[in-house]
């Protein structure tokens, strides 16, 4: 008895030291294949930037679909290894809909402030039925909210892949809110005007949402042909110039303007039209318009680095749709038509700027070359197989509507559209001479990226009744596409000194139960469940029985 009496308090002095060193030290083990719960450097950097307490309120408790339980589990473990990382971060979930009389007014206010619901489809035991989920993440941070988007769509995607994609950001979404609500000196982002660049209301959507990273403001390239020096200077203290469709050529004083500024470091988005033509024009022109060629004298800029925008159109058999009126007054019907001429784009997931995004809408775009030289150079987007370049100057109308496409001259595939370029980057002017004469001009530039994409109107948002609608959302088909989110991309990544943005490279392997299967096999699992258990029960207790009735047995 003493010795059992010993073993025991020998238990009970290790447990207790145990728990004493437990106390002092804390570990956490990742030992899933995909290190899944393991934070990159970024986002532990982004969370420990809190110094006072910040309230996560995730949307996604209550009575919800299998799959977005999924996802609520995936999110509360990502949450777990955030609040390891500082105790200021806290997080709790929240049912927007648990009172079921304001339901209808509860989802009225959380549209209001931007949180779409998703409406998902259920069926079960031959029944279909819709249900509300907001998958939705609030983070709360000295009076400041930044909304999460948990789910991540994508065009022609299940329900499973949807939820598969959203787990492969949530690290991201989370640590790009986090740096959000923790910046505290922005960089500047300048829109250069002066060359008949889109109006403002039409990059209106895009500047607002960029202007949660970014401080914006409107460089003028009119005064380079009275005082050069002053623009530049004054383009110097922007860290990226935007160039938004511009329709009038530059001069070769803007153009070595330009050049000094991307030499001494400054980035650069691109969004070129080098052909001349609207839908607009079409229906205006009677249902046809001629498509010319744009002369904006970039050529020789863009060769320098190693890219070459052809005055084609391109036309893809995965497109986009316009719409065509028919009738008048009150006897109005719109129908959505195919157009060849806007390319439905869809990313190849090579790069994290274009990982995980949804289609991205282009309209009269033209292709581009990549050519060699000492830059390393990456197609972000390219046309699909099924495409093909049309020449210009060229006439064209509705009456392709009528003809259907023949396939088989669809040979011309995969054209860039978007391109990006890195590298330690040189004057287009180095051995030649100069426009002017510029202050510490250079030949030789520092490390430096750019982004050329071949068709301005990517970044032009719609209007209704005078007031900018969300970028990528067309009015007329009721249809939305990536192209905020592919820009914002852009502009992150060509300004992100944290490596932020190489979390969306980050690969997850989510195992979601087949629907099709479950329903099929219901009764068998049901079965084996509850009757197996139950025989293994029985099946004990006659071998007992018999046990025992052979051991004391008389």
């Amino acid at each position: 008895m003493g010795k059992f009496l010993i073993s025991i308090a020998k238990v009970l002095v290790l447990v207790i030291i145990l728990n004493v060193i437990s106390s002092f030290l804390y570990a956490r083990f990742d030992l899933t294949e995909d290190q899944r719960f393991t934070l990159s450097q970024p986002s532990i950097e982004a969370a420990k930037k809190f110094e006072t307490p910040v309230i996560i309120d995730v949307l996604l408790d209550g009575n919800i679909p299998p799959e977005f339980a999924k996802l609520k589990v995936e999110t509360l473990q990502l949450l777990e290894s955030f609040a390891a990382q500082n105790k200021n971060i806290q997080f709790n979930l929240v049912n927007p809909l648990a009172d079921e009389a304001q339901a209808q007014q509860t989802i009225s206010d959380l549209q209001r402030i931007g949180l779409t619901p998703a409406n998902v489809t259920i069926r079960e035991n031959g029944k279909v039925s819709q249900e509300l989920v907001f998958p939705w993440a609030m983070v709360n941070y000295n009076d400041q909210t930044e909304k999460v988007p948990l789910l991540k769509n994508k065009l022609g995607s299940s329900m499973e892949d949807k939820i598969n994609n959203s787990v492969q950001q949530l690290e991201y979404a989370f640590a790009d809110a986090f740096t959000k609500l923790n910046i505290s000196e922005k960089k500047r982002v300048a829109v250069i005007k002066g060359n008949g660049e889109l109006d403002d209301i039409y990059i209106a959507d895009y500047l607002t949402t960029i202007r949660d990273y970014y401080n914006i403001g409107a460089i003028t390239l009119d005064s380079v042909a009275s005082n050069p020096q002053k623009v530049l200077d004054q383009l110097k203290a922007f860290d990226l110039a935007l160039i938004a469709k511009p329709t009038e050529a530059f001069s070769d004083e803007e153009k070595y303007v330009l050049d000094q500024y991307v030499i001494n470091g400054g980035k650069s988005i691109w969004l070129i039209d080098q052909v001349a033509m609207e839908v607009d024009s079409i229906f205006s022109g009677g249902g046809s318009a001629m498509a010319i060629p744009r002369e904006l004298n970039l050529k020789d800029f863009f060769f320098n680095y190693g890219v070459r925008i052809n005055p084609v159109l391109v036309n893809d058999l995965y497109f986009t749709q316009i719409v065509l009126a028919s009738g008048e007054g009150n006897d109005s019907q719109y129908n959505p038509v195919p157009w060849y001429y806007n390319p439905m784009v869809f990313s190849r997931n090579n790069h994290p700027i274009n990982t995980n995004i949804e289609a991205v809408r282009y309209q009269f775009a033209s292709a581009m070359d990549i050519l060699e030289n000492d830059y390393k150079k990456t197609a972000l987007l390219l046309s699909s197989p099924l495409s093909k370049t049309m020449g210009t100057p060229r006439q064209i109308g509705l009456d392709i509507l009528n003809n259907p496409p023949d396939k088989a001259s669809y040979t011309n595939g995969n054209q860039p559209l978007a391109v990006l370029i890195e590298g330690s980057f040189r004057s287009m002017y180095k051995n030649r001479v100069k426009p002017l004469s510029l202050e510490n001009s250079l030949e030789e530039g520092i490390e430096n990226k750019m982004i050329i994409i071949s068709d301005g109107d990517l970044i032009k948002n719609q209007i209704r009744n005078g007031r900018p609608l969300q970028l990528g959302y067309d009015k007329w088909t009721n249809s939305s596409y990536g192209n905020k989110e592919f820009l914002v991309n852009c502009i992150n990544f060509l300004l992100d000194d944290t490596g932020l943005i190489n979390i969306r490279n980050k690969r997850v392997s989510i195992p979601l139960l087949d629907a099709e299967k479950i329903s099929s096999q219901k009764s068998k699992w049901q079965l084996i469940n509850i009757g197996v258990p139950v025989f293994l029960t029985l099946l004990a207790g006659i071998f007992f029985g018999y046990y025992r009735k052979r051991k004391y047995a008389l």
